[in-house]
């Protein structure tokens, strides 16, 4: 059973999925298909006076075309150490090749406050309304290690915030 929280519950969660293989960022493809992408980063705040979840999206991923053109995405995180494997698999494979949670055997499910689904094997989900993106390019950072350590190609995430109108949690 889920039951909805509160936007920053599940903070210390999110927080501890970031340090032990990610959370699974879903958002459905111009043709309809969700596309499951692992990512390692994030970040829940206020911003423009409401909740916000900030997720990144690399050029080169085949999400980026899919995040250009949604108007919401969820974010869903696992219970401590389950679904690793499904998270490895999820952040090397390319949704224009395979459908990743077929494969993984994910089941995805309606959301709450989205018409994106969330994937129920998960403990924690954020269904977000995307407000705006922003493309981030070199001449916005003013540090050279992070841009060498993380931008050495050239390949910059796109910000993507999205309004938290839904934290759900399912019950153990």
């Amino acid at each position: 059973m889920k039951h909805e929280i509160q936007w920053d519950e599940g903070a210390g969660d999110l927080r501890e999925a970031f340090t032990r293989g990610g959370a699974f960022l879903v958002v459905v493809d111009q043709q309809g298909k969700p596309n499951a992408m692992t990512i390692g980063w994030g970040q829940v705040g206020i911003v423009w006076s409401r909740p916000v979840f900030t997720v990144l999206v690399r050029c080169s991923r085949y999400t980026h075309a899919c995040i250009r053109s949604a108007d919401a995405f969820t974010v869903n995180v696992p219970r401590g150490g389950e679904l690793s494997g499904e998270l490895a698999f999820c952040g090397t494979h390319s949704g224009r090749d395979v459908d990743k949670a077929a494969e993984c055997g994910l089941t995805m499910v309606p959301a709450t406050a989205v018409e994106v689904p969330i994937i129920d094997e998960c403990a924690l989900h954020y269904e977000c309304r995307i407000l705006a993106r922003t493309q981030q390019v070199r001449e916005d950072f003013s540090s050279d290690e992070v841009l060498e350590r993380y931008y050495a190609s050239g390949d910059h995430h796109l910000a993507v915030f999205g309004e938290i109108v839904a934290a759900v949690r399912a019950d153990r």
